[in-house]
C-alpha cells in the first residue's frame, strides 16, 4: 500500500505539471501572437533612398594638369559627413572608369570615413556657421594602388579637397588618413602630414555639365 504522504506528493507534482504545461502554451500562444502583430506592422515598402539634387564634382584631368567643374545629379543624404563620403565617393568612381581623364583604382570604396570637425574663432567660440575641418580617411588599398608622381597624387588631393569645398563651402581645411593612422604622403609625393587650405587650392577650370 502507498504511503498517505506519497500519494498526496505525487498529486502535487501532477497538479504543478499541469499548471506549468498551461502556463507554457499560453506563452507560446501569445509569443506566436506577437510575432504576426509584428508581421502586420512591418514596412511593405522599401525605404526611400536620399533626394537627388546637383552636386559639383571637381574632376582632375591629367592632359592639362587641370581640375574641372563638373555638375552632376546625384542621391545625397542630408547628414553631412555622410553627403560627403558620398560626393568623394562618386568623385573616385569617375577616377575609376577605364576611360577616365585622370586614371586611379578603387573607386567609392576607397572612402572609409570623413569627419566635419567644427572650428573655433579666435575668441574659441563655435557657432552654426564656424568653419569646418574635413578630415579624410582613406582606405590603404587606394594609396597602394594609386600611380605614382607629383602631378597625378597633387591632383587627387587638389580635387578632394576643392569638391568637399564646393559642396559644402563650411569645409575650409582638410586633413587626410588612411586606415585611421597619418600617413607621409600619398603614393610618394603629395604630402599627407599638411592642413590643405581649400583658400589657397589652385583656380579650378570652368567644366562640362554631365
Amino acid at each position: 500500500m502507498i504511503p498517505r504522504h506519497q500519494t498526496i506528493l505525487f498529486i502535487v507534482l501532477l497538479a504543478a505539471s499541469v499548471i506549468m504545461s498551461v502556463l507554457l502554451w499560453n506563452q507560446l500562444r501569445r509569443a506566436h501572437e506577437r510575432l504576426l502583430r509584428g508581421e502586420d506592422s512591418a514596412p511593405t515598402q522599401a525605404p526611400q533612398v536620399a533626394p537627388a539634387e546637383q552636386a559639383t564634382l571637381m574632376v582632375a584631368s591629367d592632359a592639362d594638369g587641370s581640375v574641372q567643374s563638373r555638375f552632376l545629379t546625384l542621391p545625397l543624404p542630408q547628414n553631412p559627413e555622410a553627403r560627403a563620403r558620398a560626393l568623394l565617393g562618386r568623385l573616385l568612381d569617375i577616377y575609376a572608369d577605364p576611360e577616365s581623364a585622370h586614371p586611379v583604382p578603387g573607386g567609392a570604396d576607397s572612402i572609409s570615413q570623413v569627419f566635419l570637425i567644427p572650428l573655433a574663432d579666435s575668441s574659441g567660440k563655435i557657432t552654426s556657421s564656424s568653419p569646418e575641418l574635413a578630415v579624410v580617411n582613406l582606405k590603404g588599398s587606394f594609396v597602394s594602388g594609386h600611380p605614382s608622381g607629383l602631378e597625378t597624387e597633387t591632383l587627387t588631393v587638389l580635387s578632394i579637397c576643392s569638391t568637399l569645398n564646393a559642396n559644402l563651402p563650411h569645409v575650409t581645411q582638410v586633413r587626410f588618413l588612411v586606415d585611421g593612422q597619418p600617413r607621409a604622403t600619398l603614393a610618394g609625393h603629395a604630402d599627407l602630414t599638411r592642413t590643405y587650405l581649400t583658400s589657397e587650392l589652385t583656380p579650378a577650370v570652368a567644366g562640362a555639365r554631365q
